[in-house]
């Protein structure tokens, strides 16, 4: 059988890493996997080089800017990345006639919804790095001739956000083990979501041949203090947790209020992201059991 070949820009990423370990347990792709030393994406003559060399049929592009608060202060370095490195990719992929495969954030809605966002509700960041992301899927739309946008949200993993210095769990359950007391938003909602699986219903979407835009996150929603609370539950730790405003905690960029997502193209369904949490907890040694596989497309 011929294999598939996916070329992986910003793989050592939070999200890169776990991707590149689900595909290549595949015996159906054949993966080049590309760090920001080998190949960045806002150098255009350099894409176009490796993607030729390589002739992918499948580009998935998950290097991204993702320090939310300094892009206020770093629009430049965000766009660069985010968007023009991003329109390089897809130039390429044209050339090739390769699938251009875009992540993308929840960041680019505005928070007002009530409800879940959906994939055809209008976009509206409220922070540069949200701007940069939708600049980048507007370029990826005009320029890629075969393209999949996917979208999801609050990635925690193993591996941790490179450019955020870690990850939201790991911080919870270090300083519930020294006793610090801890306060947590408890007015932001959003859709938690575990690498793995995020990595995984990606590989089955590629697999199945979507196009298009797509919400991939763990099912459902919760509230930053809500996530902490099932976290320390689950890892059985006893801290002092105190749910407070985000009036409280303002930051250079502004968040949206609600940025929960919901897929209404029944494509991809993973775990809810209690079951997610649950997999990440035991895949860090946090707590002993055999997690359950994550579920892919349908």
């Amino acid at each position: 059988m011929n294999r598939q070949r996916i070329t992986i820009f910003g793989s050592t990423g939070q999200l890169g890493t776990d991707l590149v370990e689900v595909l290549r347990q595949d015996y159906k792709f054949d993966v080049v996997a590309l760090s920001h030393a080998d190949a960045g994406c806002t150098d255009a003559e350099a894409v176009r080089r490796v993607l030729n060399s390589a002739q992918p049929r499948i580009v998935i592009n998950c290097a991204a800017y993702v320090r939310v608060d300094d892009c206020e202060d770093h629009a430049d370095d965000a766009f660069r990345v985010n968007a023009i490195g991003a329109l390089n990719i897809a130039k390429a992929c044209t050339e090739i006639d390769a699938l251009c495969v875009y992540i993308s954030t929840d960041y680019v809605f505005d928070g007002a919804k009530a409800t879940p966002y959906i994939e055809s509700d209008s976009t509206f960041p409220l922070n540069v790095y949200g701007a940069s992301k939708l600049a980048g899927e507007l370029l990826i739309r005009q320029t890629a001739a075969r393209w999949l946008i996917v979208r999801t949200a609050s990635l925690f993993g193993r591996t941790g956000a490179r450019g955020k210095g870690g990850n939201f769990i790991e911080t919870i359950l270090a300083k519930a083990k020294t006793g610090e007391p801890l306060s947590i938003v408890n007015d932001v909602r959003m859709s938690p979501t575990y690498a793995r699986d995020a990595a995984s219903g990606l590989a089955a979407l590629v697999e199945a041949g979507a196009n298009g835009i797509v919400h991939l996150t763990n099912d459902g929603a919760c509230s930053w203090y809500e996530f902490a609370k099932q976290a320390l539950e689950l890892a059985g730790l006893r801290a002092c947790l105190e749910p407070v405003s985000s009036s409280e905690y303002p930051t250079r960029a502004r968040r949206p209020k609600n940025s929960a997502l919901r897929s209404e193209r029944s494509l991809a369904k993973l775990r809810s992201w209690q079951d997610g949490l649950k997999a990440y907890l035991i895949e860090r040694g946090h707590i002993a059991g055999s997690p359950a596989p994550a579920a892919g497309a349908s």
